[in-house]
């Protein structure tokens, strides 16, 4: 019997010059390096305490690094490498794996620092509660969440990845499909100079006790 839900996080390798290039003026490419592997490591953590279902890190450019090995071992992950020759084709062979595994599966990266226990879980409810798809919407355009029931193609095929129309194009694309949709809140993801500060403050209100 299939499980009902399935967690994937699509991550990219903390790797110097290859990672949050709009932040190495701030943070130098090391310092960029070190904000990947902890956001890695903080998307991980809430997978894990959120507790929907087995965690499934999809890693690039190599799944067989050494950090990428450290990780599902600390977290209990399984491990398999991103394929596809960009984001959509990624994301539409992670799902349809996942969906091979579960019932349903939600789809998260690791810019979102915001993204919380209580998202995953309102995610696995409404996927558990018959809706086809959740997607939470993201402030620059993107999403930081997509779950699905269904892996089809078309959810993923002829969208403009990194701009800012990704979420309306995919929202237009699982409507034309006849899906059912939830829309949970709206995100921020950490990319930009700017957002460094509200990461600061996102953490002193989580220490607080107010996050």
């Amino acid at each position: 019997m299939r499980a009902p839900v399935r967690v994937v996080v699509l991550a990219r390798a903390p790797l110097p010059g290859r990672v949050k290039s709009r932040l190495v003026p701030r943070l130098g490419q090391w310092g960029a390096a070190r904000l990947q592997a902890r956001l890695i490591e903080r998307t991980l953590r809430t997978a894990r305490a959120a507790r929907v279902g087995r965690i499934e890190l999809h890693a690039t450019p190599s799944a067989r690094r050494p950090y990428f090995l450290r990780c599902a071992r600390r977290f209990e992950t399984a491990l398999a490498a991103q394929r596809g020759r960009d984001l959509g084709e990624r994301m539409q062979r992670a799902a349809a794996r996942a969906l091979r595994q579960a019932r349903s599966m939600i789809l998260i990266g690791t810019d979102c620092p915001m993204l919380s226990v209580r998202d995953l879980r309102a995610a696995a409810r409404a996927l558990q509660g018959g809706a086809d798809a959740v997607l939470a919407p993201a402030e620059d355009g993107g999403y930081a969440l997509i779950g699905l029931r269904r892996a089809d193609p078309r959810a993923f095929r002829g969208i403009a990845w990194g701009g800012d129309t990704v979420y309306a194009a995919t929202r237009a694309r699982v409507d034309a499909l006849g899906w059912r949709v939830r829309v949970q809140r709206t995100v921020w993801d950490l990319d930009r100079p700017e957002d460094l500060g509200r990461r600061l403050a996102l953490r002193a209100r989580v220490r607080g006790g107010a996050g």
